[in-house]
C-alpha cells in the first residue's frame, strides 16, 4: 500500500494490486469533523486520485473512534451573518457532489458512529459497510439542535431508503444502531471485524466499477412506492404535518422546515433540492433558537457530561450497590447499575413490590434488543431481591429510594450504615427533602448525599446531585464517576428544600391548578403550555407524578417557609384528593379520565368546580403566566444559591422536566425577553396575580446593571 498523500484529513494510499485507494480520516483532535480543515483535505484527496492511472474506487474509513462527527459546532455557532453560512454549506454540498460524481465508486467503512454531517458524508458515498455492532450509531440528529440536516441529507435520505422514512428518522432525530441500520436501509451491508469491512468493501469497488447514486438516473423513482407531486405525497406530508404540530405544537421551528425542505426538494431536479436546503439550514442556523439550543444542549450537556469545574475522585471504588425501596424508581435504578455492571442487592419491606421490581428488571432488558439472550442474562443475574438487611452487608453505595418521610428515612439510614463497606456512601433519592437534614442521622455525613433521579430512570438522562452541608469534595467526584459510567448527564447543586428541578417543576404545575382554580379552561391551560415549548402540560404532568405526592408536598412546603396551602389551586387538589378519588394516573382518575392506563380527556367535573372563566383569559396569557411563574422561581433559586453554575439550570430544566427545549432553558429565555423587561412584566404580575411573581433580588439587581446569564 503505497501512501499518496498526507494532509489536515488524514492519510491517502493506494493499493496498486486491486487499483483501490483508500482515504483514511484522522484529523487533530481525536475526531472527525466537517469543518474548512476537512474540506480542503478531501479536496484534495479527490484532486489527487483525479490524476491516478489505474484507480478503481476509493475506501473512506477513519482511523479515529468514530467515522465522522458531523459539523464543526464552534465554527457553526459563531456564524451569525447569513451569507456565511450559505457561503460555508454551499462549499460542502459542492464537495459532497464532488465525491459522488466522481467517476469512481466509493464506499464508506464504518467501524464507528456517523451522525449529521458525518453521516451525510457516508450518504454521498455509494456503498456503506458497517461493523454489526451496537455501540455503532448513524442518523441526522439535526433537530435536536434547532437545525436541519445542511449538506444534502434531507435530499439524498428520502431517495435512499423512501420520503416516509426518511422524514421519520429526521424529524425525530433518531440515532440508529448499526444492526438496526441495516433493516432501515442506511447502510448496506454488516461484517464483524475492521478487516472483513475492507475486504468488503474492496470487492463491492471491484464487483461495481460504474457505480453511481440512483438519483443520478434518468430512471430513477423514489423507494417505497411514494412519489413526489403525487396523491399519495400529498396525503404523507399532510399526515407529516398534523402529526408534528400535534408533537411541538409549532414551538420548534425545525421540524417543520424539514418537513417543507423535503416536500419541496423531492420534486426539484438534485441541484436545485441541496440549494433550496442550504437556504433553509442558513436561515435556522442563524435563528436565536438554534443558538439557544446549540449552547445548551451541546456546549452546556457537553460541560456537564465532562463534570467541567467539579471535583475529581481518583477512583470510584464502588463495585456492589445496595437499592432500598423496590418500587418503579428502585426497579429502575437496579437496572441502570446493572447494565452498568455493578453487583446490585434491592431491599424492601415486602415481597409482592419486590417480585414486581424483577419484572421490570427483566422487561427492561428485554426492550434491550441490542444485547443478546445471554448478555440480557448476564445482567439479570447482577441484581439479587432480598427482605433481609444482612444482605446489604459490605455495599459500597447505598441509594434510598423509600417513602418522602424525614423519620423513616432517618431510621433506615440508622439500620443500614452499619452493614456497609469502609468508606461507603450513602445517598438519597429524595426530591425534596434537604440532604444535611437527612445527613444527621448519618455517622458519616462527609459521605453522605442526594442523588436525585427523575421518572422512568431507565430513560430519563438528568441525575441531580445535592451537596449537603457536610458532603466531601471526594464523595462527590466518586458520585461523578457513578454518574458517567451509568450515562447519566449530572448537573450538581446546593442544598436546600427542594432543590432546584423540584423547586420548578412545582411552580409550573401548581400554577397550571391555579389557572384552573381561576377559571381558566384546563384544555387551555395544556395547550398554551404547549404552546410555549413545554413538553408535557401541567396537569398531565400533575397526574402523572399523582396529586396525592403534590398536595402532600405543597402542604408540606411550610415548614421550610414556602407558603402554598392558602392558594387556591391547593384547595382544587384538595377537593380533588379527598372529595372525589382523583389521586391520578396510576389511579385511573385525575385532572384526566383514563382508560386501561390511556389519557381520554379532561375530566368534565371540573367544571363544577371551578368557577366561570375570568374577564382576562386566552391562549396568550396562561402560556405567559406559565412561562413567567418558572423564572420568578428560577430567580429565587438563585437568591437562595442552590444553583452553583448556570448551565446547571439549563441542563437540569431541560433534561429533568421538559422545559422548553427551543429556548434553551429558563435563562436563555430570560435573556432573550431583556432582564429589564422581565423584571417590569414580573413586578406587574405580582400585583395582579400575587407575590409568588415576584422578581428576585438577584434579577432586580441584574437588570440594574444591565447584566446577562451568557455571553457568547
Amino acid at each position: 500500500m503505497a501512501e499518496l498523500l498526507k494532509n489536515s484529513l488524514g492519510t491517502l494510499s493506494f493499493d496498486e494490486s486491486s487499483g483501490v485507494a483508500t482515504l483514511t480520516m484522522a484529523m487533530e483532535g481525536g475526531v472527525n469533523k466537517v469543518n474548512d480543515a476537512f474540506g480542503l483535505g478531501l479536496n484534495e484527496a479527490l484532486d489527487t486520485l483525479a490524476q491516478l492511472d489505474g484507480l478503481k474506487g476509493l475506501v473512506l474509513a477513519s482511523a479515529h473512534r468514530d467515522f465522522c462527527v458531523g459539523a464543526d459546532i464552534d465554527m457553526l455557532y459563531k456564524l451569525t451573518d447569513p451569507a456565511d453560512v450559505f457561503s460555508m454549506v454551499s462549499q460542502i454540498n459542492a464537495l459532497f457532489r464532488k465525491l459522488e460524481t466522481f467517476g469512481k465508486p466509493v464506499v464508506a467503512a464504518l467501524t464507528g458512529t456517523a451522525l449529521g454531517g458525518g453521516f451525510e458524508l457516508a450518504l454521498a458515498c455509494h456503498h456503506r459497510i458497517a461493523l454489526n455492532d451496537a455501540r455503532i450509531q448513524v442518523g441526522l440528529p439535526e433537530v435536536m439542535l434547532g437545525v436541519i440536516p445542511g449538506a444534502g441529507g434531507t435530499q439524498r435520505l428520502p431517495r435512499l431508503i423512501g420520503i416516509q422514512p426518511a422524514v421519520e428518522l429526521m424529524a425525530q432525530g433518531a440515532r440508529v444502531r448499526a444492526p438496526k441500520a441495516k433493516g432501515k436501509g442506511l447502510v448496506d451491508a454488516l461484517v464483524d471485524t475492521p478487516e472483513q469491512l475492507l475486504d468488503a468493501a474492496r470487492a463491492w469497488i471491484v464487483a461495481n466499477p460504474r457505480a453511481k447514486q440512483p438519483w443520478e438516473s434518468r430512471s430513477f423513482a423514489f423507494p417505497g412506492g411514494v412519489q413526489p407531486q403525487t396523491t399519495d405525497a400529498m396525503n404523507l406530508y399532510t399526515a407529516a404535518s398534523a402529526m408534528l404540530y400535534d408533537k411541538t405544537a409549532g414551538a420548534l421551528c425545525a421540524p417543520e422546515v424539514l418537513l417543507q425542505v423535503v416536500q419541496e426538494g423531492c420534486r426539484m431536479s438534485f441541484e436545485r433540492s441541496l440549494e433550496r436546503e442550504a437556504r433553509a439550514f442558513t436561515k435556522l442556523a442563524t435563528s436565536g433558537q438554534a443558538k439557544d439550543m446549540m449552547r445548551t444542549l451541546w456546549y452546556h450537556k457537553n460541560a456537564a457530561d465532562k463534570h467541567e469545574g467539579l471535583p475529581r475522585a481518583e477512583a470510584e471504588n464502588i463495585e456492589k450497590i445496595a437499592i432500598l425501596g423496590a418500587g418503579m424508581m428502585g426497579a429502575g435504578l437496579a437496572s441502570i447499575c446493572a447494565q452498568a455492571g455493578y453487583s446490585v442487592v434491592i431491599k424492601d419491606i415486602a415481597q409482592a413490590p419486590l417480585d414486581a421490581a424483577e419484572k421490570r428488571v427483566r422487561d427492561n432488558l428485554k426492550a434491550m434488543r441490542h444485547l443478546s439472550a445471554d448478555e440480557r442474562e448476564e445482567v439479570a443475574g447482577r441484581v439479587s431481591y432480598t427482605l433481609e438487611l444482612e444482605l446489604l452487608r459490605g455495599t459500597d453505595l447505598v441509594i434510598e429510594a423509600v417513602v418522602e418521610n424525614l423519620e423513616v428515612k432517618h431510621k433506615v439510614i440508622a439500620e443500614v450504615e452499619p452493614l456497609l463497606a469502609g468508606g461507603a456512601i450513602f445517598a438519597s433519592n429524595t426530591s425534596a427533602l434537604p440532604i444535611s437534614d437527612l445527613a444527621k442521622a448519618s455517622a458519616h455525613p462527609e459521605r453522605f448525599i442526594g442523588l436525585h433521579y427523575f421518572s422512568p430512570v431507565e430513560k430519563m438522562p438528568l441525575l441531580e446531585i445535592i451537596r449537603g452541608e457536610a458532603t466531601s469534595d471526594e464523595t462527590l467526584g466518586r458520585c461523578l464517576r457513578f454518574a458517567k459510567r451509568t450515562k447519566k448527564t449530572p448537573i450538581v447543586v446546593n442544598d436546600g428544600y427542594a432543590f432546584y428541578t423540584t423547586r420548578l417543576f412545582s411552580a409550573y404545575t401548581l400554577e397550571g391548578v391555579q389557572l384552573v382554580a381561576e377559571g381558566h379552561d384546563p384544555r387551555l391551560v395544556e395547550w398554551g403550555a404547549r404552546t410555549a415549548g413545554m413538553i408535557v402540560g401541567p396537569l398531565q404532568v400533575f397526574d402523572e407524578v399523582t396529586l396525592t405526592l403534590g398536595l402532600k408536598a405543597m402542604e408540606g412546603a411550610s415548614a421550610y417557609g414556602y407558603h402554598l396551602a392558602d392558594l387556591p389551586g391547593v384547595a382544587l387538589l384538595r377537593t380533588l384528593v379527598n372529595e372525589h378519588d382523583r389521586l391520578g394516573k396510576a389511579h385511573g382518575a385525575g385532572f384526566y379520565d383514563y382508560e386501561k392506563g390511556r389519557r381520554k380527556g379532561i375530566w368534565s367535573g371540573l367544571t363544577e368546580l371551578t368557577p366561570p372563566p375570568p374577564a382576562e383569559t386566552g391562549i396568550d396569557i396562561v402560556r405567559r403566566r406559565l412561562m413567567l411563574i418558572q423564572a420568578a422561581e428560577v430567580g429565587r433559586v438563585l437568591d437562595d444559591g442552590v444553583l452553583q453554575r448556570h448551565r446547571d439550570a439549563e441542563v437540569g430544566a431541560i433534561l429533568g422536566l421538559g422545559f422548553a427545549p427551543g429556548t434553551g432553558g429558563p435563562l436563555s429565555w430570560m435573556q432573550r425577553q431583556g432582564l429589564a423587561a422581565l423584571v417590569h412584566e414580573l413586578e406587574e404580575a405580582a400585583a395582579k396575580w400575587g407575590d409568588r411573581y415576584a422578581p428576585s433580588p438577584t434579577l432586580r439587581d441584574m437588570a440594574d446593571k444591565g447584566e446577562v446569564f451568557f455571553r457568547d
